[in-house]
């Protein structure tokens, strides 16, 4: 081999995209995660590897933040896809849930080499610039140029050409195009003006009714107020969008709640915005980071200081313009990316996570913190070279480099998941509470009876609660700020939401006797009564 050909194959290993090992921690009850069904098992409070994906190069991860499914694309091209699966978001040609990572079969004559995913539809991209998509398409998400089938499980063209880029955020899409004056496409669900075509497509849906509908967008469309720029990055929350031009402009658009758009002020824009904060002497650098969770949005600015805006915290006052986070200054910020209300970051030689978690997403461990309102280092983690990350909802992926640290990979925890069709037993190892020895006389009637005031309140409680919080879609799904906003627009959410709070407060109600969360009537012992009536919530007791 003469040296020009040596020299031409080191050039060709060095431009073939490197892969890594991924590790997954957060939720695996992919039915449960985001809904209120009870105690969620078999979560990864570590991160841990995935039996099916060990030893395969993974080039790209994806999920989204309102998504409860995972894409992982290898170096060869394949896509592997695992989770919920109730709109055909895993691509498999069905809906039946996957627990472990499944090679896209439909896919294999593609290679495949980027993927967004939104709340439950699935986006890749090809090599040669064409996109294919397969979920739930009931507002036209796909790109298919129709709404009409409302669920593709098996992937469908997208009606975009020289695609670069693709992502998705709750009910839309957004594609990246190198052709000229139509650099950044969308389509999908309008409502909140997420698509940046002027418009929500509002429309009553019949001449009587007060009953709003938004016109799905089944064709991808050029946003024509940026035709002049060229968008160069762009992520979308549940219901915004944020995007960087090639000058190092920042844009948003869409639903303003929180101050997640970085404009002062809660307003919804129906059209991309140019963030103030980030023009004169703090453009971004062609290297920088953008991310858009749920309710915030984030991205790396000059000297790769990271800015975030939006509901950071579950408390405390929300950020209405971009501010640092200068818990990371002096960090090289290589990737990152954030799920319901939580991020996660690559950081030189270390992984970095916070946010309010309830699944084991950041990765601390069983021994760590649940949740962490500062950005902590995810001890398994450091030393290793983290080469992207992606979160969805109650889930974390992160893949490594394995340069150096095979055998620290081999000390860690490996995931196999149960396979199709396995009933829904949990695989994981969870304990079993040891049953209490069988009380006797006086005491089991005390215990009894607290029980019962116990059932009680907690009915009272949950009715107080879920009347609170609204569900967000018909699914009945939980995405984090999400569902206030739809109900008070007459949305559909509003009924369902009710229904089921009724719903589970009859079923713990039917425990004490007595429906709707009442106190049970007067049939414990006298010494209970007094306790009985101080500080309750819920109905007064009829007596």
């Amino acid at each position: 081999m003469s040296t020009s050909e040596v020299e031409k194959k080191v050039e060709e290993e060095n431009q073939a995209p490197k892969g890594g090992e991924l590790l997954f921690c957060g939720a695996t009850c992919w039915d449960i995660v985001g809904r209120r069904k009870g105690p969620a098992e078999g979560n990864l409070v570590s991160p841990s590897r995935l039996r099916p994906l060990v030893g395969i190069s993974i080039r790209y991860v994806a999920s989204g933040c309102a998504s409860c499914h995972c894409v992982a694309l290898d170096v060869e091209g394949r896509c592997y896809t695992w989770g919920r699966n109730e709109k055909g978001q895993l691509g498999h040609g069905d809906t039946i849930q996957r627990d472990r990572p499944t090679v896209v079969s439909e896919l294999s004559k593609y290679k495949i080499v980027q993927a967004g995913a939104g709340k439950s539809h699935t986006v890749v991209v090809t090599e040669d610039g064409n996109s294919l998509a397969f979920g739930w398409n009931k507002h036209g998400q796909l790109g298919s140029g129709s709404a009409k089938t409302e669920i593709e499980s098996s992937p469908i063209r997208c009606l975009v050409s020289e695609v670069t880029y693709a992502t998705c955020g709750g009910d839309f899409s957004v594609w990246l195009s190198s052709v000229e004056g139509s650099s950044i496409l969308t389509a999908g669900l309008p409502q909140y003006g997420q698509l940046g075509h002027g418009t929500d497509n509002e429309y009553n849906s019949k001449d009587s009714s007060v009953k709003l509908v938004y016109e799905a967008q089944p064709r991808p469309r050029a946003i024509a107020s940026l035709a002049g720029e060229t968008i160069v990055k762009v992520a979308c929350g549940t219901n915004h969008t944020v995007a960087v031009d090639k000058n190092g402009f920042v844009y948003t658009w869409g639903y303003g709640g929180y101050g997640r758009l970085g404009h002062r002020e809660q307003k919804d824009e129906f059209a991309p915005r140019r963030v103030d904060i980030f023009t004169n002497r703090n453009v971004l650098p062609p290297d920088a980071i953008i991310s858009a969770g749920s309710v915030n949005s984030a991205c790396t600015a000059a000297g790769g200081q990271l800015y975030m805006w939006g509901k950071i915290k579950n408390t405390g006052d929300d950020w209405m313009y971009p501010k640092p986070l200068m818990d990371l200054s002096g960090w090289n910020i290589r990737c990152m990316d954030s799920g319901g209300m939580h991020h996660f970051v690559g950081a030189d030689s270390s992984c970095i996570s916070w946010g309010h978690a309830q699944n084991g997403e950041l990765g601390y461990g069983p021994n760590g913190q649940k949740s962490s309102a500062v950005p902590k280092k995810v001890d398994i983690l450091e030393g290793m070279h983290v080469m992207s990350v992606a979160c969805g909802l109650g889930h974390s992926m992160v893949v490594v480099d394995r340069a150096n640290i095979a055998d620290r990979l081999d000390q860690l925890d490996t995931h196999d998941g149960k396979a199709v069709g396995e009933g829904n037993e949990t695989v994981n190892k969870t304990q079993v509470p040891k049953k209490a020895a069988p009380k006797t006389g006086a005491t089991a009637k005390k215990a009894d009876s607290s029980k019962k005031r116990k059932k009680a309140k907690d009915a009272s409680d949950s009715e107080e609660e879920q009347e609170e919080a609204e569900e967000s879609d018909n699914s009945e799904d939980e995405v984090n700020g999400e569902a206030e906003v739809k109900t008070s627009r007459g949305g559909k959410s509003s009924g369902k939401g009710r229904g089921k709070a009724s719903k589970v407060s009859e079923s713990e109600g039917k425990g004490s006797g007595r429906g709707r969360g009442r106190a049970p009537a007067n049939n414990s012992s006298s010494k209970s009564s007094p306790v009985k009536s101080t500080g309750k919530r819920g109905r007064p007791r009829k007596s």
